[in-house]
């Protein structure tokens, strides 16, 4: 036999193409399955976060003859929340601490916090910064000024919190799996010893936060009457008991009244983590952001779901012809609520979490019994 017989024959190209176009198809069917898989898991861990977040509100409840967490006196509302007035006249409240970090002194080491400065009854506490700065970070939404939107509820890292999770402002468990952009920032701090970690590039507050309006009296946010137009909103500045936040016991429906909720829109977000809407910094989105968010969420009652805003938006339907809705519209945020002008589509308008009619004593979602 000559030589030529033991030659193996070659692919020709379409062989070659029918191949490559199997393997594409496979991919093509496994790689969704794969991201599926992946996300998945992502918000098993996030989920997990919470139900540990969730222990922690229960030990600090059982420390605190059942109260919600807040960083504002109880009396604030003796000087209709002025801080200038509360420092002069009342007390020096516990400043807002974040934790110890090292200094560029070697074996040196300083306490950060949103403090309230040295002045009135602070005179002589060595706190810095200037007087009453911070104020707005202890309210627990502010809802006008310089600080409107933001609030106690953003950081449930502080001090006096984390030492019911891990006794760290950049424990992992503040910060959900899917939340890039924090975690670009602060995963770096997540391996260091000290209480707070901050080197001048990167500050960020938590994945999740609070229900502000469970954080404030139900006064606060409570329907005026069943009308649309009168719904659930006094000034707090009017109300002396407003700061004094509620027991957890005065949740009617602990089943449909959230606790904690991922703040930031980590699923079926647009291209770029990035909202174009807020102007000055790398802000993500929001869980109310995209009609199709759906968050993972504690409930006052332990248990744990994803609350799509679609979900709120049909019970704010619901609720409407009867009981107003299930956030109030009357707030200085208005009818688009807690940022929503900076959504990323027009299907989405809720507030719910964050402005919910009647706060703690209100409902966020319904059952089917409504």
């Amino acid at each position: 036999m000559s030589t030529s017989s033991f030659r193996m024959r070659g692919f020709t190209i379409v062989e070659l193409l029918v191949v490559v176009s199997i393997i594409a198809l496979l991919i093509a069917l496994l790689l969704p399955a794969v991201s599926k898989a992946r996300d998945k898991a992502l918000i098993s861990q996030s989920v997990a976060n919470l139900k540990n977040l969730g222990t922690a509100n229960e030990f600090y409840a059982g420390d605190w003859a059942d109260r919600q967490f807040t960083a504002m006196p109880d009396d604030a509302g003796l000087v209709a929340g002025n801080c200038q007035q509360y420092l002069g006249t009342i007390a020096c409240p516990p400043q807002q601490l974040l934790g110890w970090d090292s200094t560029t002194v070697p074996g040196q080491q300083a306490m950060w916090g949103y403090f309230l400065g040295s002045s009135g009854k602070c005179q002589g506490l060595g706190y810095p910064g200037q007087p009453c700065v911070n104020w707005g970070v202890y309210t627990p939404i502010a809802f006008t000024g310089q600080d409107a939107g933001y609030g106690a509820f953003r950081i449930p890292n502080v001090r006096a919190f984390n030492s019911y999770v891990g006794k760290r402002f950049y424990d992992p468990t503040f910060y959900a799996p899917k939340d890039v952009l924090p975690l670009a920032s602060v995963s770096k701090y997540f391996i260091s010893q000290n209480e707070f970690t901050y080197d001048g590039s990167a500050y960020e507050d938590s994945s999740y936060c609070w229900s502000p309006a469970a954080m404030w009296d139900a006064a606060v946010l409570r329907r005026n009457n069943t009308a649309l137009d009168g719904n659930g909103y006094t000034n707090p500045a009017l109300l002396k008991t407003a700061y004094r936040s509620p027991p957890v016991s005065r949740c009617k429906y602990p089943t449909l009244k959230t606790r904690m909720i991922e703040h930031n829109w980590l699923q079926n977000t647009p291209d770029s983590p990035i909202n174009p809407n807020f102007t000055g910094a790398s802000t993500p989105w929001q869980f109310n952001h995209g009609y199709n968010s759906a968050p993972a969420s504690l409930f006052f009652d332990g248990h744990i779901e994803l609350v799509g805003c679609q979900r709120s938006m049909q019970a704010d339907q619901r609720v409407a012809a009867t009981n107003g809705s299930v956030w109030s519209k009357n707030t200085p945020f208005g009818i688009t609520g807690y940022y929503g002008g900076q959504s990323y589509d027009f299907l989405v308008r809720t507030s719910f979490h964050i402005l919910t009619t009647d706060g703690i004593e209100g409902r966020d979602v319904l059952g089917a019994e409504g």
